[in-house]
C-alpha cells in the first residue's frame, strides 16, 4: 500500500490519480515527465494539417514565403506555449483539476457554465482524434478496416484515461523515442526534395498565421490543470509545457509546411503525401499510434470536468462511459460542420485563458476559494464576455446563422477588422485588460468593507 508520504513526494512509480475529487493528488510528475507528456500531445497529425492554414494562398494566388511561415510558426509557438505553461500553475499550486479550479474564478455555481462547455468540447475533440487515427490507419490498410480502427483507437484512449499517470510514464519510457525517430526520418526524407526559394512569396497573412499557431497551443490551456496538479513543482509544469508543446508544435506544423512545399499540393491530402516518402508507412504508423494520447487527454479531461459537478463518481467508470460515447460518435459523425461548431466552442475558451491568468497572477494573486460554497463572481463573467465578443468581431467563424449575427453587428457599429488583426491574440489582450478593470471594481467594495470594519 502506498503511504501518504509516497503520494506527496512521488517516490512510488505505482502512484495513480485519485478515483474521486481530492485537492491532494499524487505529485509524481517531474520536469521530464511533463515535457514528454506535452511534447507527445503536441506531436499530432493535425499539425501538418494546420500548416495548410498557414500557407493558404491569397486571392491573387500568392502564398507566404517559407521564411515568413517559419517565423510565424516559431513566434506563435513561443507565445502560445508560454500561455499554456502559465495556465498550468494555478492547478499545480492548489491541486485542483482545471474545471474545479474555475470555482475560484466564477464561484461554485458559476463554474458549471464553463464545465458543461468543456465537457462538450472534450468529447467533440476526442471524437475527432479517433476519426483522425482511423483515417490514418485506413490509408495504410483500406476502407473496409475503418470501423475496427475506430474501436481500437477508442479502446486505447479509454485505457490510458483509466490509468493516466501510468500512461504518462509509458510515454516517457517508450513512445517518445519512437516518435523522435519517426519525426527526424520524415524531415530528412522531405528535405531531400527541392524546396522553393526561402524568400519567394511575401509576409501578407503573417498575423493570421501566427494567430493560428497560438490558437493551437492555447487550445489545451483549460485541460492542462488536470495534469499539472500532479507536478512536483510549478517550474516543472510551466517549463514542461512551454518547452515540450512549443517544440512539438513548431516541429509538426513546420513538417506540414515542408510537405506542402515539396510533395503535396495545397489542395492535397497531407497523409497521402507522407506515405509517398520512402518507408513513410512505418513513420506514419508510429505517429498514428502516438495520436492516441490526444484522444486520451480529451477523455481524461472530460472525466475531470465531470468531477466538478459530481465529485464522488469513480473516474474509471466516467472515463469508460466517455470513451464509449466518443467512439460511437466517431463511427457515425459527419466531420464537416462539426469542426466549425467545435471551433466556435474553442473561441469561447481563448479569452477565458486570459481571464484566468490575469486574475490569478494580478487581481486575486492566488487567493481563490475552491470550496463548495465559493461565491459567484459576476465581474469575471463580464471579463470573459468582453473577450469573447472581441474574438467574434475579429473572426465571426463559419457556423451558418451565428456568423451572420456578428457580421451584422460589425456593420452596426462600423467595425471592419483589419487584415493583420489576429482574433485569438485580440481576444486574449482584450480579455486580460477587462479582467484588470473589472477585477479592480470588484475588489474595491471588499477593501472598503475591510477598512470600515
Amino acid at each position: 500500500m502506498t503511504s501518504p508520504s509516497d503520494v506527496q513526494s512521488g517516490t512510488s512509480e505505482r502512484v495513480e490519480a485519485p478515483l474521486t475529487l481530492t485537492f491532494s493528488p499524487a505529485r509524481s510528475l517531474g520536469w521530464w515527465d511533463q515535457t514528454v507528456l506535452w511534447f507527445n500531445l503536441g506531436v499530432s497529425l493535425t499539425g501538418p494539417v494546420t500548416a495548410l492554414f498557414v500557407l493558404s494562398p491569397f486571392q491573387d494566388g500568392t502564398t507566404m514565403s517559407l521564411f515568413a511561415a517559419f517565423t510565424a510558426i516559431g513566434l506563435g509557438a513561443l507565445l502560445g506555449a508560454a500561455l499554456l505553461g502559465a495556465a498550468s500553475i494555478p492547478a499545480q499550486r492548489t491541486g485542483a483539476p482545471s474545471m474545479v479550479l474555475l470555482r475560484g474564478l466564477f464561484g461554485r455555481r458559476g463554474s458549471v457554465v464553463p464545465t458543461v462547455l468543456n465537457i462538450a468540447q472534450n468529447i467533440g475533440w476526442g471524437t475527432i482524434e479517433i476519426i483522425i487515427i482511423a483515417a490514418a490507419a485506413t490509408a495504410l490498410t483500406g476502407d473496409q478496416w475503418r470501423p475496427l480502427w475506430v474501436v481500437l483507437a477508442g479502446v486505447g484512449a479509454t485505457v490510458m484515461a483509466v490509468l493516466p499517470l501510468g500512461s504518462v510514464r509509458w510515454l516517457r519510457k517508450v513512445v517518445i523515442w519512437l516518435v523522435l525517430a519517426a519525426t527526424i526520418y520524415l524531415f530528412v526524407q522531405l528535405l531531400n526534395e527541392p524546396l522553393p526559394g526561402f524568400t519567394e512569396g511575401g509576409w501578407a497573412g503573417f498575423g493570421i498565421a501566427t494567430d493560428t499557431v497560438i490558437a493551437v497551443c492555447v487550445s489545451y490551456a483549460l485541460l492542462i490543470g488536470d495534469y499539472s496538479r500532479h507536478s512536483r513543482t510549478a517550474k516543472a509544469s510551466f517549463y514542461g509545457a512551454w518547452v515540450g508543446y512549443g517544440l512539438a508544435a513548431t516541429a509538426y506544423i513546420s513538417l506540414g509546411v515542408v510537405a506542402f512545399s515539396t510533395v503535396v499540393d495545397l489542395d492535397g491530402d497531407v497523409i497521402v503525401g507522407l506515405l509517398a516518402v520512402p518507408a513513410g508507412v512505418i513513420a506514419l504508423l508510429i505517429l498514428t499510434v502516438d495520436e492516441v494520447d490526444e484522444a486520451f487527454a480529451n477523455v481524461y479531461s472530460t472525466t475531470m470536468s465531470v468531477h466538478n459537478v459530481a465529485p464522488h463518481l469513480d473516474r474509471r467508470w466516467v472515463s469508460a462511459a466517455v470513451g464509449v460515447i466518443a467512439t460511437s460518435l466517431a463511427l457515425v459523425i459527419d466531420l464537416r460542420g462539426y469542426q466549425s461548431f467545435l471551433f466556435l466552442i474553442g473561441s469561447m475558451f481563448l479569452p477565458l485563458v486570459a481571464v484566468l491568468i490575469s486574475d490569478w497572477f494580478v487581481v486575486s494573486r492566488g487567493r481563490w476559494d475552491l470550496s463548495e460554497t465559493s461565491p459567484l463572481r459576476p465581474a469575471m463573467f463580464g471579463s470573459w464576455l468582453v473577450g469573447f465578443v472581441a474574438y467574434q468581431l475579429a473572426n465571426p467563424g463559419y457556423v451558418n446563422g451565428w456568423n451572420d449575427l456578428w457580421i451584422w453587428l460589425q456593420g452596426l457599429i462600423g467595425f471592419t477588422p483589419p487584415t493583420w488583426l489576429a482574433a485569438s491574440w485580440f481576444a486574449l489582450v482584450v480579455g486580460a485588460l477587462a479582467t484588470l478593470v473589472f477585477g479592480s471594481l470588484e475588489r474595491a467594495p471588499r477593501v472598503a468593507r475591510t477598512s470600515a470594519g
